[in-house]
């Protein structure tokens, strides 16, 4: 077996270095017939057995392998975040529901004009919108590339807020009071252009759900929303029943 050397000049804990090369290896698909168990592990990497527990420790936390006590670790399926439809609910709640830790990286938090955006929201096309951009994690992996614009004079105070990990609805709530209590969206499966596919690090084979909502306040449309979900991490589920049949549009559907 070949030994996979590893930078040991102390720049970078091994066991993060270990941890960041299987899972480029599992990217790879070098693992998709059967894991290495910590000994085999312990002999290609040269490293502790200590070391290697804790490189499996992090990629168990973010689901991308399984290890139960007295089997040899494997490759998880993907996670699949699913979403009720017909109902409010929040996509920060339901990736850590799944098991994995949710971050954003904020890739623009500014004021400015768009007189597109501005006719959707009934304003003027020169009034001074929030636009809130973030990169979504599910564990080390992409989600979704999400797009918010909101009318300034209402959202301005969240330009101090940090949205690498917490809600946008509970930041507008506790800044401005503003709360949504309605909305539509659009959902359709798109394919995602090859600068949002390596954004996303979405599989070449893979599709994207693209939603687009208009959220309200007291009958008045305060936001307005793109987000591009990778198909093979997200689902939507809706219920139906004899007597009501298939309930869809019964309430707001809003993603936080």
């Amino acid at each position: 077996m070949t030994e996979r050397r590893l930078d040991r000049s102390g720049g970078q804990p091994l066991w993060k270095q270990l941890q960041q090369d299987l899972v480029r290896r599992l990217r790879a698909g070098e693992f998709d017939d059967v894991f290495p168990g910590e000994l085999a592990l312990v002999e290609d990497y040269q490293v502790s057995r200590h070391t290697v527990r804790q490189a499996l420790a992090k990629l168990r936390s973010d689901g991308l392998i399984v290890a139960e006590r007295g089997r040899q670790p494997r490759v998880a399926t993907t996670p699949e975040i699913r979403q009720p439809m017909g109902a409010l609910y929040s996509l920060f709640s339901s990736v850590e529901a799944s098991g994995l830790t949710q971050h954003s990286v904020v890739r623009a938090l500014d004021v400015r004009a768009d007189g597109v955006i501005a006719a959707r929201l009934d304003l003027e096309a020169s009034i001074p919108l929030l636009y809130l951009e973030r990169l979504r994690f599910a564990g080390d992996e992409p989600l979704a590339l999400d797009r918010v614009w909101l009318p300034a004079s209402l959202a301005e105070p969240l330009l101090d807020a940090d949205f690498t990990h917490t809600s946008l609805y509970n930041e507008l709530a506790a800044r401005t009071g503003l709360r949504l209590d309605h909305g539509r969206e659009d959902i359709r499966a798109v394919v995602p252009t090859p600068a949002e596919r390596t954004l996303l690090r979405c599989p070449p084979e893979a599709a994207a759900f693209s939603i687009n909502r208009q959220g309200t306040s007291q009958n008045r449309p305060v936001e307005w929303r793109h987000t591009l979900v990778r198909g093979d991490r997200f689902a939507l589920s809706a219920e139906f029943s004899a007597n009501t049949g298939y309930r869809l549009t019964t309430a707001a559907v809003t993603q936080e």
